[in-house]
């Protein structure tokens, strides 16, 4: 892990996601890393709360989330993604996520916001 990669303490939310995706622009994501361990709590849109752990090595994530939703709804997955520096500073997450809990997978784009 480089220190430019660093997710500790930045807000990301998402920009982008397919159509079985259920990550918006609503859904706000507050990160926390410690070495290579990454863990975020995460809400917006559908998503009352959510919770993700996984590692941040490379440039690369691995993580595993859990959400729960306003119908009460959970769900449980598992992503793959490729974090990057943007030139203004930001940091931008290019995710390919598959569901555990039900069916689905795609992808979806994360960036920084203030």
């Amino acid at each position: 892990m480089t220190d430019e990669l660093s997710l500790d303490g930045r807000t990301l939310v998402g920009v982008a996601n397919d159509e079985s995706g259920e990550v918006s622009a609503d859904t706000r994501f507050e990160f926390e890393q410690d070495g290579d361990r990454i863990h975020a709590h995460y809400a917006g849109g559908t998503i009352v709360e959510g919770h993700l752990v996984g590692t941040l090595a490379d440039g690369r994530w691995d993580i595993r989330y859990v959400q729960l939703h306003a119908d009460g709804e959970t769900a449980t997955g598992h992503s793959v993604g490729t974090v990057t520096l943007l030139d203004d500073g930001r940091v931008r997450v290019d995710d390919e996520w598959e569901w555990e809990s039900k069916e689905g997978r795609g992808a979806s784009v994360l960036e920084e916001v203030e």
